[in-house]
């Protein structure tokens, strides 16, 4: 099954790094993916490491992850460590399908404006100013709630769930959530923590 994985994955990275990008206007505050520190009810808020009731160890490939799920006690706060064992950059994200789907749409504008290539990231691109772009903020994809990797890297991320929702955790990179860069976070029923 992989193996038409890999194909259909390197057909559509290859679709969407070769495919012109039509202009794209990110939302203000790079939000669309991202808590920007301050947390949302919706997905959670940063954790800390002495609250962390486990480790989860998060493998990335070139167009999954393992696990493919993730259960969690509403409340939960988890230390997870990302290895980004593909051969292309990839995130792991925390948020609900829309976020995703309005975050993949500022990682098209990275890709657009050279911040972001298949394999590697310019810190200092996104460090600029980009209001020339179109952009009225950063670009800098430091938020709680992702890890962007390059090919052999490894970050971690500790994250307070919040008691109930509906989450995923997703590459939002163009064209990997739609080749199978996508996983389910499942609550476990009547197990809020306080």
């Amino acid at each position: 099954m992989r193996s038409f994985k890999t194909t259909a994955f390197a057909a559509a990275l290859t679709a969407s790094v070769l495919m012109p990008l039509a202009p794209l206007q990110a939302a203000p505050g790079h939000s669309g993916g991202h808590s920007h520190g301050h947390g949302s009810a919706a997905i959670g808020q940063p954790g800390k490491a002495a609250e962390a009731s486990r480790t989860v160890t998060i493998v990335m490939g070139d167009n999954y992850y393992e696990p493919e799920r993730i259960e969690v006690s509403g409340g939960e706060t988890i230390r997870f460590v990302v290895q980004n064992k593909g051969e292309f950059l990839h995130e792991f994200n925390i948020a609900t399908p829309e976020m995703h789907a309005a975050h993949q749409k500022e990682m098209a504008v990275m890709f657009e404006h050279g911040m972001l290539t298949p394999t590697s990231i310019d810190r200092e691109m996104m460090k600029m100013d980009h209001s020339k772009m179109g952009m009225s903020h950063s670009m800098q994809h430091d938020d709680p709630n992702s890890v962007l990797l390059e090919p052999g890297q490894s970050g971690e991320m500790i994250w307070k769930f919040p008691s109930s929702g509906t989450l995923e955790f997703a590459c939002n990179i163009p064209g990997h959530y739609e080749t199978g860069m996508v996983g389910a976070v499942q609550f476990r029923a009547g197990s809020a923590r306080k």
